[in-house]
C-alpha cells in the first residue's frame, strides 16, 4: 500500500458523452515502474492511443500527469505534463510540461492527473472545484486570448482575476492559435507559463476545449515520512540557489543581466539561424521595473513581471517565464530587438496571449522573411507585407495572422516545416521532425544539438553536457568541451536517461538541471514522501532508462526510424554563422550519422535501427512491448 506522494484518483474527461468520472490509479508495480508525470502519461498513451489515429482526432488523448514529489517541500514541485500523440511532428510522442500552481492545484483537489478524450460538440471548459467537476460553456470566451480567458472565467466563477499565492484558481487556456489548430499552439496557466511543446493547445483546440480552470483547497501531497523528506530537502534547496539555472536565470535573471547570461552560455538565434549578433538585444533591460513572480515554494523565482518603463512600449506590463528561448523565437529569429528591449517583451508576451510557443510560430516566420530577401516571395504573396528583418509591426501583424490562419498567416500556421517547403526553401526550416526546438543556436554547443535532433520534437529529450556539469552517475561531473566530437553520443545518451528520470518526479527542472549529485536528493525525497524505503538512486537511474526506452517504442510504434534521426533538418547541420565564435563555420554534418549510431549502442538499442535490444527491455521490465519492436 503506497503511504504517500498519491492522491489515488484520476479524473477522466468524456467530451463525446460530455461526462466526468473517476478512476483508480494503477497498481503500485506500475506506479513504482514510471513514477508520474511524463513517465504514467506515456505508460497510460502506449494504453489508450489506438493505431491509425491523428493528433488531432477525436480518439487522441491529452494526459494531464501530476508526480509524487508535486506539491512537498521539495524545490520547486511544481511540474504538470501533458503526454499526448505530437500534433507538430504527426507521429512521435508529444511531452509538455508547465509549472506555476496549476498541479498543485490539481493535488489539493484530490488528483493525480486528467485524461481528456473525444470532441465536444460545442466550446467547454473544465471547472474542478476539489471534488465538484463539470463542463461549462465556454463560448462566451472564444476569441479571447489566453489572459483575457483566464480572467474571464475568474470573474464568471467569483473569485480574484489577480492571481496571488494559494488564492483563486488556476486557470489553463489556449488563445486564438488553439482555437484555430494553427501548429505551435500551447497551452498558457497562470499567465507566466506555457504548456509549450508538442502542439498541445492545438491537440486541445480540436477537442473545442477551451481551458480548464482548477481549485483545490485540500491539505498538501501527503508524505510517509516528513522529518526524512526535510533531512532530504535541505541541501538540495540550497544548491539550487547557487549551481545550475538559478546564477543565469533566477530572480528574473535573464532581463536584470541583459541577456548576458544566455548569450555567453549559447548562440544568439538571429535571423533564421543566419547569424548569431543582434547588435544592442538585451542592452537596458535592467533599467526597466522587473519584479520577480516564484512558482509554488520555488527559491529560483525565473518568472518575472515587466513594465516598461521608458520607449514606444512605456507603460506595457508583460507577464513573462525564464529562460531565454521565448523571446528569441518572439523576437530576434525574425532580427527584432536589437534597439528596444520593450518590443521584445510585448512581442514574447503577445505570444503568450495568442497562445503560440514562440520557437514554432518563429522559425515558421523567419524562413518566410529569408525568402522575402531572397526574392522568393513578394508582397502579392504576403498580403501587402514587406517582410524586412527588424520590423516589428511586420512581425506583430503577422503573427496574428498566423493565430488566426488568415491570408499569408495561414500559409505559415503548420509549422517551420511546412512553411519551408511553401516558399521554396525546405533547407532552410529550423526544426526537429517538424517541430520547434528549443530555440537559441546550438551549433555552438554539440551535445544540446545532438539531444535536440534525436528528441521527439517535444523539447528537452537530453541535455548533454555543454552547458553545466551532470552528476557522476551520468559520468560528466565537468563540462564538456561543447566542440569535441568524441564522446559526443555517449554523452547524450547518459544525460538522456537522467532527463527522463526528472521528467517523471514533480519538480521544475531548473531545480535539477546541473544540481551535482541530484539522483541523492532524488531518490531519497521519493523514499520519504512514498515509503518506498528501499527506493536508491540506482532505481531512480532505471526509471528514466526505462521510460527512454518506452519513448522510443511508442515512437517505433508510430512509425519512427532511424532516418528520421539522421536525416535532421539542413539549417541545423550548416556550418555555425562566422560570429559563432570558436564554433564559426564549423558543421556537425560529419559527424551525425556516426553519433546517431554511437547513441543507440550506448543505450542498449540496435546500432543501425535504434531499436531497443530485447536483452534492454527485458531487463528494464518492457517485454510486454517485445512485439511492437520486433514483430513475429
Amino acid at each position: 500500500m503506497i503511504k504517500g506522494g498519491y492522491r489515488g484518483k484520476i479524473l477522466r474527461v468524456d467530451l463525446d458523452k460530455g461526462s466526468v468520472t473517476t478512476e483508480g490509479l494503477p497498481k503500485e508495480e506500475v506506479l513504482r515502474k514510471y513514477l508520474g508525470n511524463f513517465g504514467l502519461g506515456l505508460w497510460y498513451l502506449m494504453k489508450e492511443l489506438p493505431e491509425g489515429v491523428s493528433a488531432l482526432e477525436p480518439e487522441n488523448p491529452m494526459i494531464f500527469m501530476n508526480a509524487p514529489l508535486v506539491g512537498t517541500r521539495a524545490p520547486s514541485p511544481t511540474n504538470c505534463t501533458i503526454t499526448t500523440l505530437n500534433a507538430e511532428t504527426g507521429f512521435t510522442v508529444g511531452r509538455s510540461h508547465s509549472h506555476g500552481w496549476f498541479a498543485v492545484h490539481l493535488g489539493r483537489a484530490g488528483y493525480d492527473g486528467i485524461i481528456v478524450t473525444g470532441q465536444s460538440d460545442g466550446w467547454k471548459y473544465l471547472w474542478i472545484d476539489d471534488d465538484k467537476v463539470e463542463l461549462r460553456d465556454a463560448d462566451p470566451f472564444l476569441g479571447k486570448d489566453t489572459h483575457e480567458t483566464e480572467d474571464a472565467i475568474k470573474e464568471e466563477l467569483g473569485l480574484t482575476a489577480e492571481f496571488t499565492a494559494d488564492e483563486g484558481c488556476s486557470v489553463a487556456s489556449i488563445g486564438p492559435a488553439g482555437e484555430n489548430l494553427a501548429m505551435g499552439a500551447a497551452i498558457a496557466n497562470d499567465k507566466h507559463h506555457l504548456f509549450a511543446h508538442s502542439g498541445v493547445g492545438t491537440v486541445m483546440g480540436s477537442k473545442k476545449l477551451k481551458a480548464i480552470a482548477v481549485r483545490g483547497t485540500g491539505e498538501d501531497t501527503p508524505v510517509h515520512d516528513p522529518d526524512k523528506m526535510k533531512e532530504a530537502t535541505q541541501q538540495w534547496a540550497k544548491l539550487t540557489t547557487e549551481e545550475g539555472l538559478a546564477p543565469i536565470v533566477g530572480q528574473g535573471g535573464v532581463p536584470k543581466s541583459e541577456y548576458e547570461g544566455v548569450k555567453e552560455l549559447v548562440g544568439l538565434a538571429v535571423n533564421n539561424f543566419l547569424t548569431n549578433d543582434l547588435e544592442g538585444f538585451g542592452k537596458g533591460m535592467s533599467e526597466h521595473d522587473i519584479t520577480p513572480n516564484p512558482c509554488f515554494r520555488c527559491a529560483i523565482a525565473c518568472n518575472y513581471k515587466v513594465e516598461v518603463t521608458s520607449g514606444p512600449y512605456e507603460g506595457y506590463v508583460a507577464t513573462l517565464s525564464g529562460g531565454g528561448e521565448n523571446q528569441e523565437g518572439a523576437a530576434s529569429i525574425v532580427g527584432v530587438g536589437g534597439d528596444d528591449p520593450g518590443v521584445v517583451w510585448y512581442l514574447t508576451d503577445l505570444n503568450d496571449r495568442l497562445g503560440f510557443e514562440s520557437s514554432t510560430a518563429g522559425c515558421a516566420m523567419a524562413v518566410a522573411f529569408e525568402a522575402y530577401e531572397k526574392g522568393l516571395l513578394t508582397k502579392e504573396d504576403t498580403d501587402g507585407l514587406e517582410l524586412k528583418w527588424g520590423d516589428s509591426e511586420v512581425v506583430e501583424t503577422l503573427l496574428k495572422k498566423m493565430a488566426h490562419r488568415e491570408g499569408f498567416g495561414d500559409v505559415l500556421a503548420d509549422g517551420p516545416k511546412t512553411a519551408a517547403e511553401r516558399v521554396g526553401l525546405p533547407d532552410a526550416g529550423v526544426h526537429v521532425k517538424g517541430a520547434g526546438i528549443n530555440l537559441h543556436d546550438w551549433r555552438r554547443a554539440w551535445g544540446v544539438l545532438l539531444g535536440q535532433i534525436v528528441g521527439s520534437g517535444a523539447g528537452w529529450t537530453t541535455p548533454g553536457a555543454d552547458c553545466f556539469t551532470e552528476e557522476s552517475c551520468a559520468g560528466y561531473p565537468e563540462k564538456a568541451d561543447p566542440l569535441e566530437p568524441k564522446g559526443k553520443a555517449e554523452e547524450v545518451a547518459n544525460t538522456g536517461i537522467l532527463k527522463m528520470l526528472q521528467d517523471c518526479i514533480g519538480i521544475c527542472w531548473f531545480a535539477t538541471w546541473g544540481i551535482p549529485e541530484i539522483t541523492k536528493y532524488e531518490s531519497e525525497a521519493i523514499a520519504a514522501t512514498t515509503g518506498w524505503s528501499d527506493f536508491d538512486r540506482q532505481e531512480a537511474w532505471e526509471v528514466g532508462e526505462r521510460v527512454h526506452n518506452l519513448e522510443r517504442i511508442f515512437n517505433i510504434r508510430q512509425g519512427l526510424t532511424a532516418d528520421d534521426d539522421i536525416n535532421a533538418s539542413k539549417r541545423l547541420t550548416d556550418p555555425a554563422p562566422k560570429d559563432a565564435g570558436p564554433a564559426a563555420d564549423i558543421s556537425i554534418a560529419p559527424y551525425l550519422k556516426g553519433w546517431v549510431h554511437d547513441y543507440y549502442k550506448t543505450l542498449g538499442w540496435e546500432e543501425k535501427t535504434g531499436k531497443p535490444l530485447k536483452a534492454t527491455m527485458k531487463r528494464l521490465g518492457l517485454k510486454e512491448y517485445e512485439d511492437i519492436v520486433w514483430p513475429k
